[in-house]
């Protein structure tokens, strides 16, 4: 990380969120590249012996070794925390990563976190499994109740964390409410933000201390590299994550930072696209005799349909998850599959974020470590079916889905 200057600085503060997307990042070199430059090393020359010694003593500014810093990487930080309007941020070399840095910075045995049923399988297994090895407590409430979270609090708690919209059922939590549950336990909020993006929502503003993010889905947009970050005040990302990057190396490498950096230019243009292409997809499966239930905070059947339109400025992002009708769970799942082998030109793919719609069974995939009860609590059911739309025209996607659909 690149600690010369806190993020927005003067310069940036005020500009708008698509003029920080295209203009955040450290300065030009002296050859006054306009696109950001790529900057491939693991090592940087220093000016003398004295100069080094300081720098890696953290008492003057300057890049180190790759480890530690590096230009591209610097900007990418710049630019995502200018976004989601916090201080300063920490790129890593994916989203989980990002996670367990964050775990790693903030907490010790003995410690407890609470989280909800509903997020991403992998956070549920790193945090309730791996982590539990170490001597971290952790406790599962349900997403939209928020006595649940205030029942779950214990002297112990350090941590409230919570994905919303969540992976793959869109559910919403209040993320001003859980703020406040966890400041008045003395505990810190993070809001994984990976499916609204800064584009649709700004949790920080809205009373998170941390903001995660997997920056291989829609900060790059195009399913092109691995990246993760978090977001969150100067001291936090230098007292707490930095120590930890030095020695555990979650790097980010420049290329992946420089790939998501360019990715950021377009990702309100994208959001707003892709959005309005879910929403009208969401309609259509609403309406088909073929599907059970859709899950989108876009349309008003959705429970948090209304806090979601605040939350999320007005708009359902672009991703959705619907049931397929079947009388049990054996059912479900031979009629999902039977809607994924059918298409012809969307892809079966677990990934999300890309301008491709990328279709899942999140129950055999991003789910599937997740024992039988784990993935009830979730509400991930044999018959779900997960879409991450794209760019493609609505028709041809409705045409896709409806090849197996129309044939059950």
């Amino acid at each position: 990380m690149n600690t010369e200057k806190p993020v927005p600085d003067d310069a940036l503060a005020d500009l708008h969120r698509d003029t920080l997307a295209v203009r955040a990042a450290v300065e030009r070199s002296q050859y006054g590249e306009n696109s950001e430059a790529l900057y491939l090393t693991s090592g940087y020359v220093q000016p003398s012996a004295e100069a080094a010694a300081r720098r890696f003593a953290g008492d003057e500014e300057g890049f180190t070794y790759g480890r530690y810093g590096n230009p591209t990487v610097a900007s990418l930080e710049q630019r995502l925390a200018a976004l989601e309007g916090a201080e300063a941020c920490m790129s890593t070399a994916s989203g989980m990563s990002a996670i367990l840095l964050m775990c790693m910075g903030l907490l010790k045995a003995g410690d407890h976190v609470i989280c909800s049923h509903s997020m991403f399988g992998s956070t549920i297994k790193l945090i309730g499994t791996d982590l539990a090895k170490f001597g971290v407590e952790s406790s599962f409430v349900s997403q939209t109740d928020v006595n649940a979270w205030k029942s779950a609090i214990k002297p112990s708690t350090r941590l409230l964390f919570a994905e919303t919209p969540t992976n793959p059922l869109t559910d919403v939590c209040d993320i001003r409410a859980l703020a406040d549950v966890a400041h008045n336990a003395g505990a810190l909020l993070c809001v994984d933000n990976c499916f609204a993006t800064p584009a649709l929502q700004r949790p920080i503003a809205l009373g998170s201390d941390i903001v995660m993010h997997s920056g291989t889905k829609y900060l790059d947009g195009q399913g092109r590299v691995m990246a993760g970050a978090l977001c969150a005040s100067q001291a936090l990302v230098i007292k707490s994550f930095l120590p930890i990057m030095k020695s555990a190396g979650m790097t980010l490498a420049p290329f992946n930072a420089w790939v998501v950096l360019k990715g950021l230019e377009t990702l309100d243009i994208r959001m707003q696209a892709q959005s309005a292409r879910a929403m009208a997809l969401a309609q259509w499966l609403q309406a088909h005799p073929a599907v059970a239930r859709v899950h989108y905070p876009g349309l008003t059947s959705h429970p948090q349909h209304e806090l979601a339109m605040a939350q999320q400025s007005g708009c359902g992002g672009a991703v959705l998850s619907f049931e397929v009708k079947a009388a049990d769970a054996d059912q479900g799942r031979q009629r999902a599959f039977h809607v994924l082998d059918a298409m012809q030109m969307l892809s079966l793919s677990t990934n999300l974020g890309d301008t491709k719609t990328l279709v899942a069974h999140p129950a055999s995939t991003s789910h599937g470590r997740l024992t039988e009860v784990q993935r009830q609590l979730a509400g991930v059911s044999q018959g779900l079916i997960r879409v991450a739309v794209g760019l493609e025209h609505i028709t041809d996607i409705q045409t896709d889905l409806d090849r197996g659909l129309s044939s059950i």
